[in-house]
């Protein structure tokens, strides 16, 4: 029955051009953002997950840079240490030399280890970087760095005492050294101390070396998660575009067939 109070065609037809023009807006968003979840109206659920994951992801920028920092400090302390573990190779070789000299001799060879005195008292104060120095105890021994997002995940770096502070090494370092010191056995001392020394820093370094790149690889995973949760097929969407676009121009023409109808019925007073 035709009738010009109800056009039950006409709402049938406006109601699907309403759901495709939603449709439409929501493929033309995900288009425009790249994602399928973009706002908690999307899925609210997957959404706070995915806020959530961000958040960790980002800490991770924060622990990363804690331990690059870390690293540094080691990696300076480490090429102080080069510097100092050379000076005492000569050392060992000037203690030969003072044992089997006299006179003016002697004197030249007690000259020049002093030099390599003062090169190593240089290399241990110069081995700062953002004010911390792990070779001596004026700055601190150690430093801690963050190595995760939990509360007890950290790393304290250093060595067991400064090097600043071993006795035999203040012998050649003194200001006033005592030439009876300049032996082959206290420069063993000292290479025995500065070596464990290093040798702790340097698997502190690699340790953190390997702890960035698992921080690396740990973040890049959690935002390639976030990517599968949120990332919109941007092919898909775009096929999917065309086809409502599509689907939109006969919806708009099916309305208008339908709103004709009560034209048709103003044929019959004719």
């Amino acid at each position: 029955m035709a009738s010009i109070n109800t056009n039950y065609g006409a709402s049938i037809a406006l109601q699907n051009l309403n759901k495709t023009n939603s449709e439409l807006e929501r493929t033309q968003n995900r288009i425009n953002t790249g994602m399928k979840v973009s706002t908690a109206k999307d899925s609210g659920a997957i959404f706070s997950i995915a806020t959530g994951q961000r958040a960790n992801a980002s800490a991770q920028d924060a622990v990363r840079s804690s331990m690059q920092r870390g690293q540094s400090i080691v990696d300076v302390a480490l090429a102080a240490g080069d510097t100092i573990t050379s000076a005492l190779e000569e050392m060992k070789g000037l203690a030969v030399s003072i044992a089997g000299s006299t006179g003016a001799a002697k004197t030249s060879y007690e000259d020049e280890f002093k030099a390599l005195g003062v090169e190593i008292k240089s290399a241990l104060d110069g081995a700062s970087f953002d004010g911390v120095n792990l070779l001596t105890t004026a700055s601190g021994a150690t430093t801690t760095v963050r190595t995760g997002t939990g509360a007890t995940d950290t790393k304290v770096l250093g060595t067991a005492a400064a090097l600043s502070a071993n006795t035999d090494l203040a012998k050649f370092t003194a200001a006033t050294p005592a030439v009876a010191d300049f032996t082959t056995a206290n420069v063993d001392l000292v290479v025995t101390a500065v070596t464990s020394a290093l040798s702790t820093l340097g698997t502190q370094s690699k340790s953190l070396g390997r702890s960035i790149s698992f921080t690396n690889k740990l973040q890049d995973s959690i935002e390639a998660g976030v990517g599968n949760l949120v990332d919109a097929d941007l092919a898909k969407e775009s096929a999917k575009l065309t086809a409502l676009q599509t689907k939109q121009q006969l919806g708009v023409q099916a309305l208008s067939i339908a709103n004709s109808a009560s034209q048709t019925l103003l044929s019959l007073f004719r």
